[in-house]
């Protein structure tokens, strides 16, 4: 990686944390993209690992508005959708896990842009939970389903129960991957070298939530994911031609 590229993705990674911060989710929409545009080798353990450090984070200063039942619901679905999302990796290469990552991301935007508001129940919650750990295991995009399902929900509250689903569903994934054999080295190394721009962007979220209101910076993190999106399609376009 040279050093533009590392500036560059702790940049990325500085911005993608401090959404994640702000409206609870959208890491892995807005920096997948641009992560598979550097090295598709490092996903989804890359997206995977930092996005345990910022919920860890959101999870200690949002507790007191944490949902519990319904985290642990969803994470009920998580699991087997964990396990199939993990042998997937195994058998997906890098090429055909980034254009599952840009289909991914645009579903989410379309579908979040269509305004679908399912009804928040325990067969819902599970079924979202499943949907998320098979996309975030395999793509590291996974908090669509669960935001379409808890996207009625106040701010702190938001934030905190889907940062506690996302910390045990990340680590759920993060398991299942190495127990595939598919958390390459280089991406646990570069995990370390962009832990402190994740951190970082918690910090700046607390300041960015001063001035930007809900549906601002939901508009901002649905913007910046179809750009990503469409970035990576054009340049495997490029690629192929």
């Amino acid at each position: 990686m040279t050093v533009l590229e590392f500036t560059l993705l702790g940049a990325v990674i500085l911005a993608a944390a401090c959404m994640q911060g702000s409206i609870g989710f959208g890491m892995g929409m807005l920096a997948a993209p641009f992560i598979a545009l550097i090295d598709a080798t490092l996903l989804p353990v890359l997206v995977i690992m930092l996005a345990m450090v910022v919920t860890l984070i959101v999870v200690v200063m949002d507790r007191a508005a944490l949902d519990l039942r319904g985290a642990g619901w969803a994470l009920a679905g998580r699991v087997p959708g964990t396990v199939v999302g993990a042998g997937l990796v195994a058998v997906m290469s890098a090429t055909a896990l980034s254009w599952a990552v840009a289909g991914v991301v645009l579903l989410g935007v379309v579908m979040s842009l269509r305004g679908w508001h399912p009804r928040v129940t325990r067969t819902t919650q599970a079924v979202a939970g499943a949907l998320s750990g098979l996309m975030g295991t395999t793509t590291s995009v996974g908090g669509t389903p669960m935001a379409i399902i808890w996207q009625g929900s106040e701010g702190p509250r938001l934030r905190g129960t889907m940062s506690a689903f996302f910390l045990v569903g990340s680590s759920l994934s993060l398991v299942a991957l190495f127990l595939w054999g598919a958390v390459p080295a280089h991406a646990l190394a570069t995990a370390a070298w962009m832990a402190p721009f994740a951190v970082g962007g918690v910090v700046l979220s607390r300041f960015v939530n001063r001035f930007l209101n809900r549906r601002r910076t939901r508009a901002i993190a649905l913007g910046a994911s179809a750009l990503g999106a469409v970035t990576l399609i054009v340049t495997r376009l490029v690629e192929m031609f």
